[in-house]
């Protein structure tokens, strides 16, 4: 009897890591968990997605607000949660650059990638009356100013924009730390001390900036791209303008936890590739200005392992580490 009470146990623990376990899911709500608070940029996108993704899954998708920590509190709640595809996350570039400041020990290597939706690339944008001409004038000129007097600003020390700055002017020769950088609160506060003539440059994506460029008071020096934005055709790439193929963008996707079953992940990715390419989504981004660009799991995870070693040595050499 015991025999046939161990066979039955084994047969059922078996049956349960088959891919047959899995073929009903998802079986009940899925939770979206987002690293930022509600009301955000991100905050907006990922309800857009999971709005999309339950019309793909017949299931509800709960978007929680996991905030605090600049993006560990929500990250880690990922990669904490069960691997059963039932708990999943939108993460962004932070991810890969919140270990390199001493936030956490947590890296992309603890989740699993599912697919990313999002990507808007870093650009520079001078006021109206800027002495730089255009991008090459702005290099050389931060080469030849001795004195360091240059200032920039568009995120807080050591976000994003701050880093895609620098790692710029680094591929171009230039020290890091050569413009100083001034904290704010995001581009839209740093836009408007550009406008007044209290900062030489802002670092955004160029969406941040359309408002200023539309009015006449900011132009863009370039954008970290391979190829030319289709909603900013007249913005020149770093490529056409000195010749360097560093690019740089700030991304959001969707991950979820490190060991979740393959048929989970594939059904997920298929589902939001759909949500991805959905009327919904792609209006939403359109009309915010947000960049779209997708990548399946596999390449989101390489695009994560990259950006992680870029943004490590970028960081390094700005003492931005610990």
């Amino acid at each position: 009897m015991n025999n046939k009470r161990s066979l039955m146990l084994l047969l059922s623990a078996t049956l349960m890591a088959s891919p047959l376990a899995w073929a009903d899911y998802p079986e009940k709500p899925i939770t979206l968990i987002v690293p930022w608070a509600a009301g955000g940029g991100t905050d907006a996108t990922a309800r857009t997605i999971a709005s999309s993704l339950e019309e793909q899954l017949g299931q509800t998708v709960n978007v929680v607000n996991r905030t605090g920590g600049s993006g560990v509190v929500g990250h880690t709640a990922i990669a904490n949660a069960q691997p059963d595809g039932y708990t999943i996350g939108m993460a962004t570039v932070e991810l890969d650059m919140m270990h390199w400041q001493g936030l956490t020990d947590l890296t992309y290597e603890a989740f699993t990638p599912i697919g990313q939706i999002n990507a808007d690339s870093a650009s520079l944008s001078v006021a109206e009356d800027s002495e730089f001409k255009d991008l090459e004038d702005f290099v050389n000129k931060v080469k030849d100013n001795s004195q360091g007097t240059y200032t920039a600003s568009g995120t807080g020390l050591g976000g994003i924009w701050h880093v895609a700055l620098n790692g710029l002017l680094m591929d171009q020769g230039v020290e890091a730390g050569k413009v100083t950088w001034v904290p704010s609160q995001g581009a839209a506060p740093a836009m408007t001390e550009l406008a007044s003539g209290s900062i030489d440059l802002v670092g955004s994506s160029v969406p941040e900036a359309r408002s200023m460029i539309d009015a006449g008071k900011v132009r863009s020096l370039g954008i970290m791209a391979s190829e030319r934005l289709e909603s900013f055709p007249d913005v020149p790439t770093v490529k056409e303008q000195i010749d360097s193929d560093f690019t740089m963008a700030t991304w959001r996707g969707i991950v979820g936890p490190k060991g979740m079953d393959e048929d989970v992940v594939q059904t997920l990715e298929a589902a939001l590739e759909k949500a991805y390419e959905s009327d919904a989504y792609q209006n939403f981004m359109a009309k915010q200005g947000y960049g779209v660009e997708w990548r399946n799991g596999d390449d989101f995870g390489q695009l994560m392992a990259e950006d992680d070693e870029k943004f490590g040595n970028i960081m390094q050499e700005m003492g931005l580490t610990h």
